[in-house]
């Protein structure tokens, strides 16, 4: 296996435990696997080809589907809250 599959098993495992943190500690540990998420994408591709890449594409969407949502529902101006 090569290192950079290796990094993003490390990466779902880290994901995984944030899931379980309470809320409010979620965020800032969350944040930090949401930004490196991209750089880890690259590597991967760079390493194993697109489709590799983007099976785990499909994975770091489903993983953050709840924060992907509220960041571009913001990006389109439209109402973030949870009541929408």
């Amino acid at each position: 296996m090569s290192p950079a599959l290796i990094t993003a098993c490390f990466w779902v495992l880290a994901a995984t435990a944030t899931a379980m943190l309470p809320m409010r500690l979620q965020r800032i540990v969350g944040l930090g696997l949401l930004l490196s998420a991209p750089v880890l994408l690259a590597w991967i591709g760079m390493t194993h080809g697109w489709l590799v890449t983007l099976a785990c594409c499909a994975a770091v969407i489903s993983m953050f589907r709840h924060p992907l949502r509220y960041f571009w529902r913001k990006l389109r101006g439209a109402q973030t809250d949870s009541a929408s």
